[in-house]
């Protein structure tokens, strides 16, 4: 039979005891590894769901007639009136036929499973019908079933019960501490029991690991700790040597003696006292000396008994000389890492500060991708590992050649781009001319004849629209001639504007260096030959033109008519004879 551990009804405003923050258990009893405890105060299903899990438990699982006996022994010392407390069950969203759900009639515990051999329903639906949630379970003596048992009855979940079940888990327990009735007769000596889940008081059967107690007048602190593997926890405390010697023997696994004030542990004459000032060891320690340290146990061949605990890399041994405890490495000074450390169990890692790399275990800044570039006026990072090359207003990125520099104007007008040291030498993108000194102005192809049919202007350079009689008909290009688009066109393409620049996409390798166009001033001199070849041409068909005429105003003179012929002819022959 299970044994029920009572560890009391609870009342620390009585004790004189300040209450810590958050709910405080009214009463509470361990079965075996189980303790369970009654927090009083109205709360929703789900609030009292959050505060058993904030406190490291979970609402109450009924599953047995032991734990309904627990149920009824923590609601015996409350003077409330049948005080309905949820438990840890609940009916999820949906409807089902309750008759076809076993015992718990579609309901399952918090823990997320229905096992049981237990149930106290204070109503059963016998007649069919189906059960619908989200409902949560309330238990109440006022709703007790003929064998005296609290019963369970389907309350909304929203709904304020008054008060909750918690349930918590321990690995193991301490019995409480035993003090010499002589000391507790001459010294009042008073204890006070703390556990983890908030109970407080000096009336208890059992503490679970965890618990801690308070020794008045003796200044003692004791904790309820098992060593790894024991199912039976024990008091201690991190401290070596012995503390008062009518509290538990002062720790002493054999004797313990007070002298000048203060408490000494003693062994048997074939025993040694161990480093934590409680323990005897023996020379048959060799046997156990694994199970006194919580690592590694080093026996001592020359000292029968003695033995040395030590621990794994990364821990150092705790006070009492047998249990390890975690080094922070990142307390070391020097600090092990370059930047930020992170302290684990047993070790520790190392971070790097943003912008920096771990690299053989260094922090360095990555490198920058710009590095080595040839780009003509800037470089431009892109991620961690490539780069772009960009220019100066009034430039783009030469489409042969990203990492150089050409000029750009993608309007009629743009400034020029002039030499700070000699104002009057500036330059011009392809297909603009300067103007004004220090402009740049758009030639419009289409005012010289650049196209046989339609043509369309664009800032730096044009387009022909090819005509019907054009092999290219109908489509656009810089020359409707096909033997000029097919065959070596290159002076072609060099008159002109050109193409527009079109800034490349930003690649890994990318930027300028600007090919300027045509100095001004070979411009100049290309625009008055041009000129004086125009007038030339002009004065010669001028030239031409006039003495076409002359020549058939002659003729005309010489073959106008018979008659004026005649005319002529008699008057030569009259004035003749007279000059004779």
């Amino acid at each position: 039979m299970l044994r029920v551990l009572l560890l009391g009804v609870l009342a620390p405003a009585g004790l004189g005891l300040s209450a810590s923050p958050g709910p405080q258990p009214r009463g509470s009893q361990c079965v075996e590894h189980d303790c369970f405890a009654f927090f009083p105060g109205p709360a929703t299903f789900f609030a009292a769901s959050q505060a058993c899990e904030q406190l490291g438990g979970h609402l109450m699982t009924v599953r047995s007639s032991v734990a309904a006996d627990v149920i009824s022994l923590l609601l015996s010392g409350d003077s409330g009136d049948s005080p309905r407390l949820w438990i840890g069950l609940q009916l999820q969203h949906g409807c089902d036929d309750p008759g076809r759900l076993g015992p718990l009639r579609g309901f399952q515990w918090v823990t997320g499973d229905n096992r049981t051999s237990y149930s106290r329903w204070a109503r059963l639906q016998v007649d069919g019908t189906t059960l619908c949630g989200p409902l949560c379970v309330a238990v109440s003596e006022a709703g007790a079933l003929a064998s005296g048992e609290p019963a369970w009855e389907e309350q909304q979940c929203d709904a304020e019960a008054d008060g909750f079940l918690c349930e918590f888990h321990f690995s193991a327990s301490c019995r409480p501490l035993l003090v010499d009735s002589g000391a507790v007769a001459a010294t009042g000596v008073a204890i006070t029991y703390s556990t983890p889940f908030r109970a407080l008081g000096a009336d208890f059967q059992a503490l679970p690991v965890g618990s801690s107690a308070s020794v008045e007048p003796f200044g003692v602190e004791l904790e309820c700790a098992a060593r790894r593997g024991e199912a039976e926890a024990r008091w201690g405390r991190e401290a070596p040597g012995a503390w008062e010697c009518s509290v538990e023997n002062g720790g002493c696994e054999h004797t313990c003696n007070r002298s000048a004030g203060t408490s000494h542990c003693l062994c048997p004459a074939d025993a040694a006292l161990q480093a934590d000032g409680r323990s005897c060891a023996t020379a048959s320690a060799e046997q156990s000396c694994e199970e006194l340290c919580e690592h590694f146990c080093v026996p001592n061949p020359n000292v029968p008994g003695s033995y040395l605990c030590m621990c794994e890399t990364g821990y150092q041994l705790a006070a009492d000389e047998h249990r390890c405890e975690d080094v922070d490495d990142c307390l070391q000074v020097p600090s092990p890492c370059p930047q930020l450390c992170v302290n684990t169990q047993g070790a520790f890692t190392c971070h790097c500060y943003p912008g920096y790399d771990m690299v053989e275990g260094e922090c360095v800044e990555p490198v920058d991708p710009c590095l080595g570039s040839n780009c003509e006026y800037q470089c431009q990072s892109v991620g961690q590992t490539d780069y772009r090359c960009i220019c100066a207003e009034g430039f783009v990125p030469s489409p042969q050649d990203p990492h150089r520099c050409q000029m750009f104007c993608n309007e009629t007008t743009c400034p020029a781009d002039c030499d700070p040291n000699n104002p009057d030498s500036c330059q011009c993108p392809d297909g603009y001319i300067l103007d004004d000194g220090h402009i740049c102005t758009d030639i419009d192809e289409c005012e010289n004849g650049d196209c046989p049919d339609a043509c369309r202007n664009l800032p730096g350079t044009y387009e022909c629209i090819c005509g019907p009689d054009s092999v290219l008909a109908g489509q656009v290009a810089t020359d409707c001639d096909p033997t000029k688009l097919n065959g070596d066109n290159e002076s072609d393409s060099d008159s002109g504007s050109g193409e527009p620049p079109v800034s490349p996409t930003p690649g890994a390798t990318s930027i300028p260096s600007p090919v300027g166009p045509l100095h001004s001033g070979v411009l100049i001199g290309i625009s008055i030959a041009s000129l004086s070849l125009v007038v030339a041409l002009l004065a010669l068909l001028c030239h031409l033109r006039k003495k076409q005429g002359a020549t058939r105003a002659e003729l005309e003179y010489k073959c106008g008519s018979p008659a004026k012929d005649v005319v002529l002819q008699q008057v030569l022959t009259e004035q003749t004879p007279q000059k004779l």
